[in-house]
């Protein structure tokens, strides 16, 4: 079962910032239309309950801080997005015009299957990039096998695939793909190199642990080479796909 992210440490500290009793955030949350009890504010703040959504969201605005000050991380998720900018489940599939239980059913999957309006109603909704929207839509394993692939291959043939998860246009992809392929055949040119040259082994796994390390930054690195784009609000052209 999903559980609300939540940090009791920053929600001590946050009450901490704003000068109040536990007793008084208490009233300021019942104040706001979430009764609580002094001694739940408190049990939130030791960590033996987790506060829900609703009690979630009324808390941040009592102690003045964004939701995910009081999440304690960065929001990954589609379900953390959602709650960094205070939306339940029915508000955004309101205003992204889905089903409620279908919304969550693909929260709950981490797999976003919306139409093209829906998506792009989603991103401004929750402010996503098109780096994030990737991610958060569960594409980051799909965009990594071709990546990979098309490294090791015949990367032309990948350009379409990846455009089409990305929304990038294939130019800009086939310019990334182009620039990791031959990136990536450097390393098998030097490994070669060096057992044509019988060089010892260390010089062997020196560029072994090297291309380890690529194909681990590979998703990473493809957005380095994509710049401002990938970090841009997607949509701002007719879509392709």
């Amino acid at each position: 079962m999903y559980s609300t992210p939540f940090s009791p440490a920053e929600a001590r500290s946050a009450r901490a910032r704003v000068g109040l009793s536990t007793a008084q955030v208490a009233q300021s949350m019942t104040a706001c239309g979430t009764p609580v009890r002094p001694e739940l504010v408190e049990a939130w703040e030791y960590g033996s309950q987790m506060p829900t959504e609703a009690q979630l969201f009324v808390l941040a605005d009592v102690l003045w801080c964004p939701p995910t000050t009081l999440m304690g991380a960065e929001p990954r998720t589609l379900a953390e997005h959602r709650m960094a900018r205070q939306l339940s489940v029915e508000r955004l599939s309101q205003l992204i015009g889905m089903d409620p239980a279908l919304y969550w059913a693909a929260e709950s999957a981490r797999q976003w299957s919306g139409d093209y309006r829906q998506t792009k109603a989603l991103v401004e909704a929750l402010g996503l990039s098109l780096r994030k929207l990737i991610g958060v839509m569960g594409r980051d394993e799909e965009l990594s096998g071709h990546l990979r692939t098309a490294i090791d291959g015949r990367w032309k043939s990948h350009v379409g695939p990846v455009a089409k998860i990305t929304t990038l246009n294939k130019t800009r992809v086939s310019d990334a793909l182009r620039t990791m392929h031959g990136e990536f055949a450097e390393f098998s040119e030097r490994y070669m190199g060096h057992v044509v040259a019988r060089n010892d082994d260390s010089r062997l796994k020196e560029v072994a642990a090297e291309r380890s390390a690529y194909l681990r930054r590979l998703v990473d690195h493809f957005w380095e080479l994509i710049g401002d784009a990938g970090e841009a609000p997607p949509f701002n052209t007719v879509p392709t796909y």
